[in-house]
């Protein structure tokens, strides 16, 4: 099955860019995101081996997410963390954009929200995911009965560093970072 351990490795990736952080607030729709506690268990258990509070930041709509940022923000050396759900991809432009007036470093979980200002994205690669749905459908067309294919999950990833972003933010990229990226943003 799935294993939702990639909320320790945002936070690896996080602590590894803006090494200052000492708080993180994972930012979730808890309407959207009803297995945000699958994703938050592994991060509470690996946040004290990199000296970092973990905080849970629900957030239902745009006044939510603004408070919860901007409140966040006022003591020093934060970082978020944004799940993978509907309502955190709605609303990525104002997530990206309080992060950035805020200085927030961030790590997000799809490429879309790096390539639109984000610091970095680390998550399943969407275009793989489609293209294996695609191949599940056909063999669905060609008879196959859905409940005797096996469950499938995410077996690419991908790093994505916006370069911008981190000198917008006065951070330096460690070199093992940028070579383990996919893709950097300049």
């Amino acid at each position: 099955s799935f294993e939702f351990t990639i909320g320790s490795k945002w936070l690896e990736a996080l602590k590894h860019v803006a090494p200052e952080v000492k708080r993180v607030a994972l930012i979730f729709n808890p309407d959207t995101a009803p297995f945000a506690r699958m994703f938050w268990q592994p991060v509470e258990e690996a946040a004290p081996s990199f000296d970092v509070e973990p905080i849970q930041a629900p957030v239902r709509d745009v006044g939510e997410i603004k408070h919860a940022i901007e409140a966040f923000a006022r003591d020093a050396n934060g970082g978020l963390m944004v799940l993978p759900d509907v309502s955190t991809t709605n609303h990525r432009d104002l997530i990206i954009a309080l992060a950035a007036r805020h200085r927030l470093p961030a790590v997000y979980p799809y490429r879309h929200f790096a390539t639109s200002g984000g610091l970095m994205s680390y998550g399943s690669d969407l275009a793989d995911i489609y293209w294996r749905a695609a191949a599940y459908i056909d063999r669905i067309l060609k008879g196959a009965v859905p409940g005797d294919l096996p469950v499938q999950a995410p077996v690419k990833f991908e790093l994505v560093i916006n370069l911008k972003t981190a000198n917008a933010h006065g951070l330096t990229v460690p070199p093992l970072w940028l070579g383990r990226a996919d893709e950097v943003i300049e």
